[in-house]
């Protein structure tokens, strides 16, 4: 079984453990700014494969820190506005099995502007093929 990259986090070339509380980091990764600048991720220390597994103690110290980075973001970048969610299941996208909220700031002059989490989903080609 491959070792989860979320379930030991240390700072390294790529990624910074920007705060922290009792049980979740706020990471950003350097890889991801060039695009999503600013970005980064709220992940629980202990290994909860996905977002309906965290206690009470993760969700309160989450929002805790989905605050701290709303202020932290506000400071840096003064975004026009944010992405906040959770991709879950393989299906839902998530591509590491450790849950994992991403916190994007956003930007009036980017090219996806005014385009939610959802608006990529409610796109005909999305639609299923019925059976």
């Amino acid at each position: 079984m491959k070792e989860c990259i979320f379930c030991n986090i240390v700072e390294d070339g790529d990624q910074t453990i920007v705060v922290q509380n009792e049980t979740c980091y706020y990471i950003k990764k350097k890889s991801e700014q060039k695009i999503l600048e600013g970005s980064g991720l709220i992940i629980p220390k202990t290994h909860r494969e996905n977002v309906f597994e965290l206690t009470e103690k993760e969700w309160r110290d989450t929002r805790e820190l989905l605050l701290r980075a709303k202020e932290l973001l506000g400071d840096v970048y003064q975004p026009d506005g944010y992405s906040v969610g959770w991709n879950t299941g393989e299906a839902g996208g998530q591509s590491i099995p450790h849950a994992h909220l991403h916190v994007i700031p956003r930007f009036a002059d980017e090219p996806h502007a005014y385009k939610g989490i959802r608006y990529w989903l409610k796109q005909p080609e999305n639609k299923r093929a019925k059976a």
